[in-house]
């Protein structure tokens, strides 16, 4: 038995339990939600969160509904605050390990803590899934895997004044102490390559590493996107791979800090052989350079179901998994015996309905839409996700779920989560002063086919360098900011129209009367460029 796939074992055999613990919940969501709820109030009745609410004083899921209002980025605000400030017991008994950014619904980046027990619910889902996983398909353990588990985000940071830190761990982080230095050994490229701070020499590593794990049996990325981008990649950085893989070293492009490297070629050992059969491969046909290749996980569902489907047309033979929904503060579903159950066991949901009304999990109807509460051991109460998912049947008597797109405004076409309020706060900003007729920002596609932004701008006067400035005001998102430095969005672009209120007010694509229509800073729905009649321009 190679080495990774006594590792593989290990992993499976951990992973057991959870799945197990799955199964069983599976059955019976509403005792599952009740008991994870009241170990939540217990444990966390003395903080101030908890005293300021009566935690104590709650007895049933309706009363909690009760005591507890439902909880936006914003309202959390002030408690994030002290809990940067260092402040002790704000919302967890658990300290709070560090503070991982996220996009703002207003504003920029907002805070979610993270906490050893926030690590353990997490830690349940994804040992459920990669059990099934590993279950399915045991030829899977064989090899080593490329595995990002936690979404697209900014890099680690501190921020100035902050007691606690500010950034993202490395994805095994999400696993467990004693289990990221296992998983942190199957993987085909290292933790390191994440300090790279350049997108290409961030990409060049991604692929070095890839090319030398021959017998790579999984991909595991959060937009597909992603992956083509790698891909497209490979062709222009063929000699320089090929050198480096006969030598055992590292020559990125551009600058890359010495030590970086040094750490990176510490990795490296001559793979003369490997480099020879590479030489004669057509780069690209990713089949052939990774010949053991059996599965890629990645999302598709709403915006990423085309660029899956285009994806998976060049990689023949390889099965692809949808992702379950997982968000940086909570995991929603999983995929897990063929279908996408709620993550019962690790966290708490609300559904909100279209009247407004909550929902427990067991409430729930098969068919219908709803927005996302959830309620997790890092101290968030029935916060608002702003995802909509679908309930598309039940496993046991838990609903199954696939994801819709973000509600309330939002705009996500690789995961960068734009909001109407963020986006409108940044255009106030950079417009102010101006007599704007019209200013609306939409996804659209740039000369290259690659997806992005356009501002739609009515003015007699265009500001110097409004580009540069609006994409330096969006990039206060981190997930904006990280798909761009991806190369997974075009940089926004500003286009001139004329008289646009009123092909606006008198586009198709509103079928209501025109007090439907709400006055809008962003519009996630493609194809204005052609109903408004802009012309390209950078400003």
């Amino acid at each position: 038995m190679n080495r990774c796939a006594l590792l593989h074992r290990l992993w499976r055999l951990d992973g057991q339990r959870h799945a197990r613990r799955l199964r069983q919940a599976l059955a019976d969501p509403e005792t599952i939600q009740r008991a994870l709820l009241r170990q939540l109030l217990e444990r966390n009745a003395k903080t101030r969160f908890g005293r300021c609410h009566g935690f104590t004083a709650i007895r049933s899921l309706d009363t909690f509904r009760e005591r507890v209002p439902i909880q936006s980025t914003h309202a959390l605000g002030e408690w994030i605050e002290a809990v940067r400030a260092g402040e002790q017991g704000v919302l967890t008994r658990d300290p709070v390990m560090r503070l991982v950014p996220t996009s703002g619904t207003t504003g920029p980046a907002r805070l979610v803590p993270w906490t050893r027990g926030l690590q353990r619910q997490f830690g349940r889902a994804i040992g459920a899934w990669t059990h099934d996983l590993l279950d399915q398909d045991p030829a899977l353990m064989g090899g080593p895997a490329y595995w990002s588990i936690s979404p697209a985000g900014p890099r680690s940071s501190e921020v100035p004044g902050s007691a606690v830190p500010v950034g993202t761990d490395r994805d095994s982080a999400y696993l467990g102490r004693w289990l990221a230095p296992l998983v942190d050994a199957t993987l085909a490229v290292p933790d390191e390559v994440r300090r790279l701070e350049t997108r290409e020499a961030f990409r060049y590593a991604t692929l070095l590493f890839l090319l030398r794990a021959r017998e790579l049996r999984l991909i595991s990325v959060w937009h597909p996107a992603f992956l083509t981008l790698l891909l497209d990649a490979l062709p222009s950085y063929r000699e320089r791979l090929l050198a480096d893989l006969e030598a055992g070293t590292f020559t990125p492009p551009g600058e890359v800090p010495a030590d970086l490297v040094t750490a990176l070629g510490r990795r490296l050992t001559p793979q003369p052989i490997r480099a020879r059969e590479l030489a004669d491969l057509d780069f690209l046909d990713a089949t052939r350079l990774w010949p053991a290749l059996r599965l890629v996980s990645c999302w598709q569902d709403a915006r990423a179901a085309e660029p899956a489907r285009a994806l998976a047309t060049r990689l023949p033979g390889v099965r692809f998994q949808a992702k379950g929904l997982l968000a940086t503060e909570a995991m929603v579903s999983l995929p897990f015996a063929g279908r996408y159950p709620l993550a019962v066991t690790a966290h708490v949901f609300e559904f909100i309905d279209e009247t407004g009304r909550s929902r427990w999990a067991h409430e729930v109807q098969e068919g219908e839409r709803y927005r996302l509460l959830v309620t997790t051991a890092g101290g968030l109460y029935r916060y608002d996700l702003g995802d909509q998912v679908e309930v598309t049947g039940r496993l046991g008597g838990t609903p199954t779920l696939r994801f819709i797109g973000r509600a309330g405004g939002i705009s996500d076409l690789c995961g960068e989560k734009l909001s109407d309020a963020f986006v409108g706060a940044a255009l106030e900003a950079l417009l102010a002063g101006l007599e704007v007729a019209f200013a609306m920002l939409a996804p659209e596609r740039d000369s290259r086919g690659r997806p992005g932004y356009v501002l739609f701008l009515e003015t007699d006067r265009i500001p110097g360098a409004l580009a540069e400035r609006l994409e330096a005001r969006l990039g206060e998102n981190p997930h904006y900011a990280h798909a761009r430095w991806l190369g997974q969005l075009a940089p926004v672009a500003i286009e001139p129209v004329r008289d646009a209120q009123r092909a606006y007010l008198s586009a198709p694509v509103h079928r209501g009367g025109l007090g439907d229509i709400k006055p809008t800073a962003l519009d996630a729905r493609e194809g204005w460029r052609r109903r408004l009649g802009g012309k390209c321009r950078r400003a």
